[in-house]
């Protein structure tokens, strides 16, 4: 089998290349994302690999499939980048489902103490000899209230961290997980009592149309005085110019962001040496109480071993037996996991 593979980073590299060598799979790396400008790299390629800002609209999946490629291998778990609604019948996609929640739950809550115990400032005052504690008091997290949505297994994991530090829950699911709200400290609750009750936000859960700028001026202005967002999932979840705004107001007291909305643009990338283009992302960083990291929350040593044994087992299990439980199907209009495999018929 010969695989396509887009948006490749160093990191990336040997994971796949041990588990490909055991599997007789052949990588051909490609730095570039795969767009309607580069999906012809992939001819001659049984399958391509793809990552969270590479495209595939439907210009890009007829390409591939004019080009006989069979299978689009997404070594991630969401897929709001590939137009379902196209592929569904046409090309198989396979996605990553699970590859380590910890990695992305313990770098939220690495954020969120980062941010309110003001530990990046202290690591900059420290290597000049500043060791002024001036403007630098935080706050407990014990006693306090984190609002989650999503409680999938991210979601879940970090609120397992949340109670070690003997925090109260509100979560929110559209599909809540049954026995895990225990009336105490952890409940299940509706929006508008999660926004308003809450000293922190934290969100795990996909991008969807019901989700797309879940956090917009509107949720904001119902939010507590001097609320913590935290965002490790999606970009689109939080309207960014919402999000500014709300910060310059005093609103918002502090945003963790491992996501942004126009994160395709720069993220991955180093453009230490560039004018940022992005005036509002540029505005957020430099904000004092605004931490950004570059959509790094995955990587891990484990997660990145994982995504890649998964990513292979997906197109073995797919090319040998014309099946894979990680599959992505389009049917009735509702997105969801194909456990049949038969995407086709």
């Amino acid at each position: 089998m010969n695989l396509a593979f887009f948006d490749a980073k160093p990191y990336d590299k040997p994971s796949f290349d041990a588990f490909a060598a055991e599997n007789g799979i052949t990588i051909k790396y490609f730095e570039t994302k795969l767009n309607e400008d580069t999906a012809e790299l992939a001819h001659g390629f049984d399958a391509v690999c793809v990552f969270v800002n590479d495209t595939v609209n439907a210009a890009v999946i007829d390409r591939l499939c004019e080009l006989g490629v069979r299978a689009v291998a997404l070594r991630c778990a969401g897929f709001n980048n590939v137009d379902m609604k196209h592929a569904f019948g046409r090309i198989h996609v396979l996605r990553v489902p699970a590859y380590s929640p910890y990695a992305v739950a313990e770098h939220a809550m690495a954020l969120l103490l980062t941010s309110i115990r003001r530990i990046h400032k202290a690591f900059i005052r420290t290597r000049d000899y500043n060791f002024s504690l001036a403007g630098m008091t935080g706050f407990d997290l014990h006693g306090k209230t984190v609002g989650v949505i999503g409680t999938g297994r991210i979601g879940r994991v970090f609120m397992d961290i949340c109670r070690g530090f003997g925090m109260k829950i509100l979560a929110y699911d559209k599909y809540p997980v049954p026995g895990l709200d225990n009336g105490d400290t952890i409940r299940y609750v509706e929006l508008d009592e999660l926004f308003a009750n809450s000293d922190i936000l934290s969100l795990h859960c996909p991008l969807t149309e019901d989700t797309y700028h879940i956090i917009n001026e509107e949720t904001l202005a119902s939010c507590k005085r001097g609320v913590v967002v935290i965002n490790t999932s999606r970009g689109a979840l939080v309207d960014a110019e919402a999000l500014l705004a709300a910060i310059k107001s005093r609103k918002v007291g502090a945003a963790c962001l491992d996501v942004y909305e126009e994160e395709s643009d720069f993220f991955f990338e180093d453009y230490s040496g560039h004018i940022l283009d992005d005036d509002t992302l540029a505005r957020l960083i430099s904000m004092p109480n605004v931490i950004v990291t570059s959509h790094q929350a995955f990587l891990t040593e484990e997660a990145l071993t994982n995504i890649a044994a998964t990513t292979i087992r997906n197109l073995l299990e797919l090319f040998e037996t014309g099946e894979c439980p990680n599959e992505l199907c389009h049917r009735g209009g509702d997105t969801q996991d194909c456990k049949t495999g038969k995407c086709f018929g």
